[in-house]
């Protein structure tokens, strides 16, 4: 298995453990879809990836709705998408995803969380570039299929790495990574060949060499990003620190 599959099994746990903190992005990036592309889910594509994610996370209905809604009333203000750069003490790489709708507060705070926990907020561009942003897909099929098969079919279609995931009812989820610009083409595949999509996402994977840390080391790190990804307005946080076994 290639990096994706490292990444991805990290964060999915880490992210179950905040279903509040799911909730409330999910909602944020409705509400930004709807913005940009109207709450039509047939013409837009990107808010019915988010809708399959959203049922995929148990996300409740009427919170789905509150966010549409949100995003038509007038005097909703607009949530901009800001990408925040920095360094973790030992020098870890940090890019924080953020959705605001007051930057000066943003940069304020998390600027605040790197001070208090020994690291560095940087300049636009400090750290990136070290990063490659892709599209993520997870999806199921009705019936039997050949991943290797499925996988050169879909390298025609942007994708870098598959896998497969299974959860603890031995049900397997087909897991896909693919270039950031290949996200509309290979949604259009998926739902077209009778798979079910289950979520549908974007994601940063470090490009350069992995930092290993020690489990003390690991766990100073690891205070600054938890306390980053508390905050309201962070919507992602990634690093070039080597996952865990």
């Amino acid at each position: 298995m290639g990096r994706a599959f490292e990444f991805r099994k990290e964060r999915k746990f880490k992210r179950w453990g905040h279903m509040a903190k799911v909730f409330t992005k999910i909602g944020k990036e409705i509400t930004i879809a709807v913005k940009q592309g109207g709450p039509d889910v047939t013409g837009n594509p990107r808010l019915r990836a988010l809708l399959q994610t959203a049922r995929s996370e148990n996300m409740p209905k009427e919170n789905v709705e509150r966010a549409i809604k949100r995003a038509s009333e007038k005097d909703q203000a607009d949530y901009k998408e800001v990408v925040l750069e920095g360094r973790a003490p030992y020098g870890i790489a940090v890019l924080v995803e953020t959705a605001t709708d007051n930057n000066n507060r943003t940069v304020a705070n998390v600027r605040s969380y790197f001070n208090k926990f020994g690291g560095s907020l940087g300049t636009s561009g400090s750290v990136e570039y070290m990063f490659d942003r892709k599209s993520v897909f997870r999806f199921k099929s009705n019936g039997e299929y050949d991943l290797e098969e499925l996988e050169l079919e879909l390298i025609d279609y942007g994708v870098e790495e598959i896998f497969e995931e299974e959860d603890e009812d031995g049900n397997k989820t087909i897991c896909a990574f693919a270039e950031f610009t290949a996200f509309n083409q290979l949604q259009k595949y998926i739902e077209d060949n009778g798979y079910e999509l289950v979520s549908a996402e974007f994601t940063r994977l470090p490009n350069t060499e992995l930092v290993e840390l020690s489990a003390e080391q690991r766990a100073e790190v690891d205070k600054l990003i938890e306390k980053i990804e508390e905050d309201e307005d962070v919507q992602n946080v990634y690093t070039n620190l080597k996952p865990m076994e």
